[in-house]
């Protein structure tokens, strides 16, 4: 048993922040919430005990300010950071800053958190750990490097080009032809030194028609491992996940035994202690999995998994960081369910462009089998600076056709959100569509099958209400009344 947390101060907003709180509220651990300039009435900054300004809209002078996020942490008497997900969630300088400052870093060992930051390093260690990687080349330099690869090891068109560092999408170009390199690895690194300060890549073989799946790992600092099986995230529009389950239609039992045992050794051979997914591409085509990272932070749709097993997984990291045990065996831990996520993000859902404004009607989802992540209110702002999440919708059923008929139910009766665009009528659409409800999908199915999914929209506004209210008034006003009325 480590120092016993009181209060938390959460280096995030939104969503996370939120979702964060409503744990520590459960454990009663009182939370300190940060906001920036423009987030003065956000939904975190009343969920929380406290709130502390802590600077103006631009990130670099609120979320990313860590000199002053610890400032802020010891000033309110805090004993530890939690970071969420995004932002300083996995930069291993922040979490040892947070420790040199005599706070409870909540998360992996910062030098954990820097060694898999490296995708590289990374791969070498899963190699090492004789994981299955995907074939590639490391510290590109120009195209003539990958053509030479290319060529040793017979390697064809699509390949995938990667920041070395960073995730969540950023850096990553797909190529299709030799035509497209040179200009696809200028973009890579482009992005890679604006997103993560690093302009170091890779490129792997691109996996055609991949499922991408992701074990979720809980560890305490007794070296005691267990994962809480995978999650199927592979329907993604840029890179970026916008449906997840769990578990995986994907896979059968034994593979489902096979890949949770191989990400349960991999992070073993780490030392990793803490919460922290393994992420793997699926080759349908061949049956064959590959590891792609490990992310060494709380992931957006853990809660799926919490779901499908009953634990908390919030609640997990903090007992973790206290220097507490396991509170489960892996014999112990039975999923029982099926559950689906979906992000409802302010965007709009024919060209993912953000939409910012005031949401002017909000709508939450209830009822049976649902369980909303809610980072935003009526009334509630939505500024340009920062991601465009506004809440996640969660629902779960015996089966997986249970929670699709369920997530049907939200989307198209019990949500509604104007006054910003939604990714509500795609979300709804993919739900709806026969490949989805077969488990027949890539990573890109929304790629593939945009203009259908496009197709299948309904709209529906509060433009459209008042046009139905005001022809029904002008009927009656014109004949006057009803036999009915």
């Amino acid at each position: 048993m480590g120092r016993q947390i009181k209060k938390i101060l959460i280096a995030n907003r939104g969503v996370p922040a939120v979702r964060i709180m409503h744990t520590c509220r459960d454990m009663g651990i009182k939370t300190t919430a940060i906001y920036s300039t423009p987030d003065r009435l956000s939904h975190h900054v009343f969920v929380a005990d406290e709130a502390v300004h802590i600077g103006d809209a631009p990130p670099n002078e609120s979320y990313l300010n860590m000199e002053k996020i610890i400032g802020t942490a010891l000033k309110c008497g805090c004993q530890a950071i939690h970071p969420g997900w995004g932002f300083l969630a996995e930069n291993a300088n922040f979490a040892q800053m947070v420790q040199d400052a005599g706070l409870i870093w909540i998360g992996p060992p910062p030098d954990v958190i820097k060694l898999l930051g490296d995708k590289i390093r990374a791969k070498k260690i899963a190699i090492r750990a004789n994981v299955p990687t995907i074939p590639g080349i490391h510290n590109v330099k120009n195209a003539d490097e990958i053509r030479s690869w290319m060529k040793q090891e017979n390697i064809a068109y699509p390949l995938m080009i990667k920041a070395a560092s960073g995730g969540g999408g950023k850096g990553m170009v797909k190529v299709e032809s030799d035509a497209e390199l040179e200009h696809a690895i200028e973009r890579a690194r482009s992005e890679a030194q604006k997103a993560f300060g690093d302009s170091e890549l890779l490129v792997e073989k691109y996996i055609e028609r991949g499922r991408h799946i992701e074990v979720q790992i809980i560890a305490d600092q007794e070296g005691n491992i267990v994962h809480l099986y995978e999650r199927e995230c592979t329907l993604q529009r840029r890179n970026q996940k916008i449906i997840e389950e769990a578990p995986s239609p994907s896979v059968n039992q034994d593979l489902r035994h096979e890949i949770c045992y191989t990400a349960t050794r991999l992070m073993r051979e780490i030392g990793y202690s803490s919460v922290g997914t393994v992420e793997f591409i699926f080759d349908s085509n061949t049956n064959k999995f590959y590891f792609l990272e490990v992310n060494t932070r709380l992931q957006v749709e853990h809660g799926v998994t919490e779901l499908i097993t009953g634990l908390d997984i919030v609640g997990i990291m903090i007992d973790v960081a206290e220097g507490n045990p396991l509170p489960v065996r892996q014999y112990e831990i039975h999923p029982n369910r099926w559950a689906l996520e979906v992000r409802l993000n302010a965007e709009d859902p024919i060209n993912f462009s953000p939409s910012f404004g005031t949401i002017t009607r909000l709508q939450v989802p209830q009822g049976p089998a649902i369980r909303v992540a809610q980072g935003v209110y009526e009334g509630a702002d939505i500024p340009p600076y920062y991601d465009s999440l506004l809440m996640l919708i969660m629902t779960s059923g015996p089966d997986r056709d249970s929670a699709i008929r369920a997530m049907d139910r939200t989307l198209s009766r019990n949500l509604r959100v104007e006054g910003v665009k939604t990714l509500a009528p795609l979300l709804l659409a993919i739900i709806r569509h026969n490949a989805f409800k077969q488990g027949m999908f890539s990573t890109r199915f929304i790629e593939n099958h945009m203009e259908e999914l496009i197709s299948m929209f309904k709209e529906r506004d509060s433009e459209d209400e008042v046009l139905k209210i005001a022809k029904y008034v002008a009927k009656i006003s014109a004949l006057g009344p009803q036999s009915w009325m």
